[in-house]
């Protein structure tokens, strides 16, 4: 399991996309599973280290869990929910 750090905005969303397409190349396992439920920051680049990423992962299953409810809807507004395998918390989960 990899974990997203608390913010990626674009003032980090370099090093946190090499770091995480490290990581990724690294694996070994067909899954790919990323932790996000350390996010609290998100924004347009957060997106954009996250398509990297699942670029990288070159048809592996992906999952990202634990998606803050902002990181899920600004995936909605640019249209890449799909793409980006997002699994809300628990909590958020079961909300009508």
């Amino acid at each position: 399991m990899l974990r997203l750090p608390a913010q990626i905005t674009l003032s980090e969303a370099r090093q946190v996309r090499d770091t995480l397409l490290s990581q990724i190349g690294a694996e070994s396992g067909a899954d790919l599973v990323l932790d996000a439920s350390a996010l609290t920051q998100v924004d347009s680049a957060t997106l954009a280290v996250l398509l990297a990423c699942r670029r990288q992962a070159q048809g592996r299953r992906w999952v990202v869990q634990g998606a803050p409810a902002q990181l899920g809807d600004l995936a909605r507004l640019y249209g890449v929910e799909g793409l980006l395998g997002l699994q809300a918390p628990a909590a958020q989960s079961s909300a009508v």
